[in-house]
């Protein structure tokens, strides 16, 4: 009788086992994206401005789609990032997690400047919703974060779908026709800084140059430990010797993130920060 009751739950055991099997919840993950297979430019977006797809494709990768799993390969800013793993921290650094490895890829900023970073394929449980991706710096240390995938347009160009302006929503196009408008000569703008320690600030507003459709900005930092700035891969020297720091850089756009690096001697050693400088168009004088 007993033997009995023992050869039932093992059957159970085994007939649950394969229901989950064909229902995909083994092995992987096999869902219904909602979108055939084939391959799309996707939106690749996280919670921190420190972990980010690399600024010349504009937080976009190559999302796979193949027999309901999804796959995203997006291309990071540096080789910073050694390893991410599809779900928390404490999970990632436990032993047998299987992490997901870099690949170095090459990337071309819009002045020509090509660099290697680190590339990884990032498993997609489901498209426009949260889920967690934890990442590991060199430091050795491992970090939660939450990313998100939408927007596919079929197709393996990342540049194209750029140039080709299928990115560009409809407040942005709202903010291109206010940035023409402005005339060409020396104007303000509010601007507002994002990223670091929140110890720094940007006076603001800031001196706007316009000049045939082109805009340049005039950063004034508050500090005077600033050496140097990075914006599209091109690197800005200080303006001024005496005082703060004061640096001219271009504006691309107004009304949405500009990513910019800015290098910082007050601490023990340089050290490269990310901030978003954000220009507001209505402000423009």
């Amino acid at each position: 009788m007993q033997k009995t009751k023992v050869l039932k739950l093992i059957f159970c055991a085994v007939l649950a086992c394969a229901m989950l099997a064909l229902a995909g919840c083994s092995g992987g993950q096999a869902t219904d994206p909602g979108i055939e297979d084939g391959t799309y430019v996707a939106t690749f977006t996280t919670d921190n401005s420190m972990f980010h797809v690399n600024e010349a494709n504009q937080d976009k990768g190559i999302l796979t789609v193949e027999d309901g799993r999804m796959t995203i390969h997006v291309s990071l800013q540096s080789k910073k990032i050694v390893n991410l793993y599809p779900g928390l921290a404490e999970d990632a650094a436990k032993d047998g997690a299987e992490l997901l490895e870099p690949t170095t890829d090459t990337v071309t900023y819009s002045d020509g400047y090509t660099d290697e970073v680190y590339g990884f394929d990032v498993p997609v449980p489901a498209l426009d919703e949260e889920f967690d991706l934890a990442l590991l710096g060199t430091k050795g240390k491992w970090y939660d974060h939450k990313v998100k995938v939408s927007d596919p347009i079929p197709g393996d160009d990342i540049q194209a779908v750029i140039k080709g302006g299928a990115d560009v929503s409809e407040g942005d196009a709202d903010t291109e026709a206010a940035s023409a408008d402005i005339p060409d000569g020396e104007h303000t703008a509010d601007v507002t800084l994002e990223g670091g320690t929140g110890k720094a600030s940007v006076t603001s507003p800031a001196v706007i140059k316009a000049s045939g459709g082109s805009y340049t900005a005039v950063i004034e930092w508050s500090s005077p430990h600033y050496d140097y700035m990075i914006v599209d891969g091109e690197k800005y020297l200080p303006v001024n010797e005496d005082g703060n720091s004061v640096f001219e850089i271009p504006v691309p756009y107004f009304d949405k993130p500009v990513t910019v690096i800015a290098d910082t001697t007050a601490m023990s050693e340089p050290h490269e920060i990310e901030y978003t400088l954000t220009f507001d168009s209505s402000s423009v004088k």
